[in-house]
C-alpha cells in the first residue's frame, strides 16, 4: 500500500467518525436537552446546536468522506463497511431533507417527528456499527492493530449513552430531591413545639 493510499484511508476514517460517530450523537444530545429547556432563548440556542452539528457540519463530513471512497477506493462493494456506508449516506441525505422541510405544529407534524426520530435515530446506530466495521476494514487492509481505536470508540459511546440516560432523570432526581427535603422539614414541624414554629415562621423557614 502506497503512503498516499493509507492516508487517504486514515483521513476517510477519521472524517467518518468525526461525523457519525461523534457529531451525530453529540446532536442527539443536544436535541433531547432542548426538549426539556423552559427557557425560549436557550430552547432555540440549543436547537441551533443541534441543527449546526448533525444537518450541516456531520453531514458535511461525511459527504466529503463519501466523495473520497468514491474517488479514491476500490469500491467493490463486497464487504459489509461499504454497503452499509452506502445507506447511511441516503438516509442521511433524506434526513436532511425532512429537517430543511418540517411542518408548523399540527396533524403533519407528529408523522413528520415520527419520521425525522426513526431516520435519526437509524443514523446513528448504524454509523455507531459502521464505524466498528470500518476499523476492522482498517486492520485488514492495512495488518495494523486497532485495538486501542475499539477501546477508545466504546468509552466514547458509553459516555455519550450515560450522559443521555443521566439527562433523561436529571428533572426526576431534582424533584426527588425537593420531595425528600420537604418531608423532612414536614418531620422537624410534627416534632417541635409551637413557639419554635413560631421563631421559624419568623426566620423564613415554612413549617
Amino acid at each position: 500500500m502506497s503512503p498516499r493510499l493509507h492516508f487517504e484511508i486514515t483521513l476517510h476514517g477519521f472524517l467518518l467518525w468525526a461525523s457519525m460517530g461523534f457529531l451525530m450523537p453529540v446532536g442527539i444530545l443536544a436535541i433531547r436537552l432542548s426538549n426539556k429547556e423552559e427557557n425560549s432563548r436557550r430552547h432555540r440556542i440549543v436547537f441551533y446546536v443541534h441543527s449546526i452539528l448533525q444537518q450541516m457540519i456531520a453531514v458535511l463530513l461525511a459527504t466529503v468522506g463519501a466523495i473520497m471512497s468514491i474517488k479514491n477506493f476500490n469500491n467493490l462493494f463486497n464487504n459489509s463497511h461499504q454497503r452499509l456506508g452506502v445507506a447511511l449516506y441516503g438516509i442521511i441525505w433524506l434526513q436532511v431533507l425532512l429537517g430543511l422541510f418540517r411542518p408548523q405544529r399540527g396533524s403533519k407534524r407528529s408523522v413528520w417527528f415520527f419520521a425525522h426520530w426513526i431516520l435519526g435515530t437509524a443514523v446513528t446506530f448504524l454509523g455507531v456499527l459502521n464505524v466498528y466495521l470500518g476499523l476492522e476494514a482498517y486492520h485488514q487492509k492495512t495488518s495494523k492493530g486497532i485495538k486501542i481505536w475499539n477501546i477508545l470508540f466504546t468509552v466514547e459511546i458509553t459516555l455519550v449513552v450515560f450522559f443521555y440516560l443521566f439527562q433523561e432523570k436529571w428533572v426526576y432526581i431534582q424533584n426527588q430531591g425537593v420531595v425528600l427535603g420537604n418531608e423532612m422539614m414536614t418531620s422537624i414541624c410534627q416534632e417541635i413545639g409551637p413557639n419554635e414554629k413560631d421563631e421559624k415562621i419568623l426566620k423564613g423557614d415554612t413549617c
